[in-house]
């Protein structure tokens, strides 16, 4: 695919981004080597921020109540809008950054250093904010709970994969812990005076099962057994299952989970046990900001980057990127960096590949570009304004 003309403009813009290569291939591999999960993110912070604070720009940790949030700040000229760049920088149990969140933070970074060395004037404020403990902390749950979000006319993430998309969405969900309560006893002489609660917890499964058959094709429903018991001559007194429950929107969810809840809670009380759950955070579905979106895509097509269309059905998790697009214009597109799949080694390997490099400095660039976009066209702001206005008039009964 062929290029179109780059404006001077941009062209500034990449240059800027292209002098910092060498910066950002450093703090994208530091990170990657150090993986750290959710809400232990130190090193990679400390990486992520000292170069913003070099440039000049105001940080903030400890964001929201979060040790390891943070906020970066920029502002050009005054009276443009604010923009947010959101960092990620958790790593996955066991497989490190296997999600690439060592790219993502890093193009957030590198996206912002451009723009204010390129336009230290630009009509607008920049904010890099730091977001730990996506993969299942939820940190920007707490984060939109404390209004951090609650000032961006627009916030952007860039996310690795193996593909470039711009509309991806993704499900509401929430996780949950199910804790079964029998009475213990022993096996074989005395099973007359037990309760299992393992068999509480494996009717439990049986009865979540038949309940699929009369749920729509986006709801996902998947447990596993976290304790089953002690030893097989005592009759267990205590199990537990974790489940994670999604649905296309979170209106759907609630509804959903009650049935899930109820049929737990019911198949438990069938053997004499009890069902006690206790939920997490929930998850909004994805809102993608079309018109964000399409200034996002323009600017990889720029560069000479070819844009996939999603997959028209399935193939969707979850992310806490969902409750930020609850609150402002968000987009979460995607950047490719090989042919692996997301949470696998090998898609560790490639987030640190010469192919991760590549991706993390074009998507530094389309960040940084289409901040620009933001800060200097209003008609493209305002119709980005217009969307999610309207979007938030008919979904959430704003006026």
């Amino acid at each position: 695919m062929l290029s179109k003309e780059i404006s001077l403009e941009k062209q500034k813009i990449q240059k800027a981004v292209d002098q910092l290569d060498r910066l950002l291939r450093e703090i994208a591999l530091n990170i990657h080597a150090h993986p750290e999960l959710g809400y232990q993110e130190h090193k990679a912070v400390q990486w992520l921020t000292a170069p913003l604070r070099e440039a000049g720009f105001s940080v903030e940790t400890g964001i929201a109540g979060l040790e390891t949030a943070f906020m970066a700040t920029w502002e050009g000229t005054p009276g443009g809008p604010t923009i947010g760049l959101l960092a990620e920088y958790d790593a996955l149990p066991g497989l490190g950054h296997a999600c690439g969140h060592n790219l993502i933070g890093t193009a957030a970074v590198g996206a912002a250093l451009a723009l204010k060395e390129a336009y230290p004037d630009l009509p607008g404020k920049v904010k890099v904010i730091g977001c730990p403990a996506e993969e299942g902390g939820g940190g920007k749950i707490h984060m939109c709970d404390q209004g951090v979000f609650d000032d961006l006319d627009a916030a952007m993430m860039c996310h690795p994969k193996n593909s470039t998309m711009v509309l991806r969405g993704g499900l509401a969900c929430v996780s949950a812990t199910f804790k079964f309560y029998g009475k213990e006893s022993h096996a074989s002489s005395a099973p007359e005076k037990g309760i299992s609660a393992l068999d509480a917890l494996m009717n439990s499964f049986v009865a979540i099962n038949s309940l699929r058959q009369f749920f729509t094709d986006d709801v996902r429903i998947h447990g596993i057994v976290t304790k089953g018991g002690d030893a097989p001559n005592i009759v267990p007194a205590y199990c537990e299952a974790e489940f994670i429950i999604r649905a296309d929107t979170r209106k759907k969810l609630l509804v959903v989970k009650e049935k899930v809840y109820t049929a737990a809670r019911n198949a438990a009380a069938a053997v004499g046990a009890r069902c006690e759950i206790e939920e997490g955070l929930i998850y909004a579905e994805r809102n993608n900001n079309v018109a964000l979106a399409q200034l996002f895509r323009n600017n990889l097509e720029l560069m000479g980057i070819e844009v996939q269309d999603p997959p028209k059905q399935g193939g969707l998790g979850s992310s806490d990127i969902g409750n930020v697009g609850q609150v402002t214009a968000t987009i979460h597109p995607y950047f490719k960096i090989g042919e692996a799949t997301n949470h696998t080694p090998e898609f560790a390997e490639e987030a640190r590949s010469e192919g991760g490099m590549v991706g993390l400095n074009q998507a530094a660039k389309a960040l940084a570009m289409t901040t620009y976009d933001l800060c200097t066209n209003a008609e493209a702001l305002q119709a980005v304004r217009q969307e999610f206005a309207d979007w938030k008039a008919k979904n959430l009964g704003a006026s």
